[in-house]
């Protein structure tokens, strides 16, 4: 099983948005850079993610999704209407894909940024999210790391 770090910022879509989605279940599309993209073709049935927030007044990490479905051609690229239309994306060569999560858990509390910050010497020393210039909305995310920020719920 792998693990990864999945952004959003919460006024576009949150972890209360999923706890209300059917199934507590949603697409994550939208993803429009493509070391992202290849991050979610590496994703399988049963991958962990955390659910961070960004772009907010405490980012951090709210909770735990499941992938439930491996990647899949992102539609809103296709949609001229639609804020994620690529039109050099097509369905017969697509060039952006998504996943559907699941939530898992909210936590009680957001894992803040500056919490992760005050590892970043230590346990969490290679942590994509706390390198300087980091803009991924999805990264890998070490066992280790994994662990050590489970630990601190």
């Amino acid at each position: 099983m792998n693990h990864w770090l999945m952004k959003t910022e919460p006024a576009t879509f949150g972890i209360d948005d999923l706890a209300r989605a059917r199934n507590h279940t949603t697409a994550w599309d939208g993803v429009r850079n493509f070391q992202a993209r290849n991050y979610m073709r590496e994703m399988r049935l049963g991958d962990l993610a955390f659910f961070y927030h960004s772009s907010c007044d405490v980012p951090g990490i709210a909770g735990i999704v499941s992938i439930t479905r491996e990647a899949y051609p992102d539609h809103t690229a296709f949609d001229s209407e639609d804020p994620h239309f690529d039109e050099k994306s097509s369905p017969a060569n697509p060039r952006w894909f998504m996943v559907d999560v699941k939530l898992v858990t909210k936590f009680d509390r957001v894992i803040a940024l500056e919490e992760l910050r005050r590892y970043g010497q230590d346990k969490l020393k290679n942590m994509v999210i706390l390198k300087r210039g980091n803009r991924l909305s999805i990264t890998p995310v070490s066992r280790a790391e994994w662990n050590f920020i489970n630990s601190l719920l």
